[in-house]
């Protein structure tokens, strides 16, 4: 991947989002399943990856022109200054550190633009590859919240990460960050 960049969804995303669907047998826990199709795909993206600095920003992962994963921020709360940091990536642009810079990029914006001092983020305990992202990231370790999620009959823990707007940036080469 030579260019790399974030910037909000566009319903001429549908086709790369419905490819990265298909590409990977775990974003159905992420998205709705109607994003198998392009047509599908760009309803999730109208509906459900949609750019609202105030309420959930969504941001597609654009690596050489192509969608490829989202990072966004969701129960943004202004008087406390917090909000919920989630990320994916389609399975065949995993484990290039991509999640983890995209993740760092959200979170300086939203600590430098929306004056936001804690993010929180949460991962089943059975995905280290998530983990990596969220400590890559500087996102610290808090604690575990045991059965929180509940997939296919069975119970999963979630380890709870944060960072805050005062914790040391990480050594990771931000991306670049095109908004409206």
């Amino acid at each position: 991947m030579t260019s790399l960049l974030l910037r909000p969804w566009r319903q001429s995303d549908g086709g790369a989002l419905a490819a990265a669907y298909r590409a990977s047998s775990d974003l159905d826990r992420q998205l709705d399943p109607v994003a198998e199709t392009p047509a599908g795909a760009e309803r999730v993206i109208g509906e459900d990856l949609g750019w609202d600095s105030q309420t959930a920003c969504n941001l597609a992962i654009v690596a050489d022109g192509t969608a490829v994963g989202n990072v966004g921020l969701s129960r943004i709360d202004p008087r406390h200054g917090t909000a919920w940091t989630y990320y994916w990536l389609a399975a065949p642009a995993r484990g290039r550190g991509l999640a983890a810079r995209a993740t760092a990029t959200l979170a300086h914006w939203a600590a430098e633009e929306l004056q936001l001092h804690r993010l929180e983020l949460g991962h089943r305990t059975n995905n280290p590859a998530s983990c990596r992202v969220a400590r890559s990231a500087g996102f610290a370790a808090e604690g575990i919240q045991r059965d929180k999620l509940h997939y296919d009959g069975e119970r999963f823990d979630v380890e709870i990460h944060a960072r805050l707007a005062t914790d040391p940036v990480p050594a990771l080469q931000l991306l670049e960050l095109r908004l409206p």
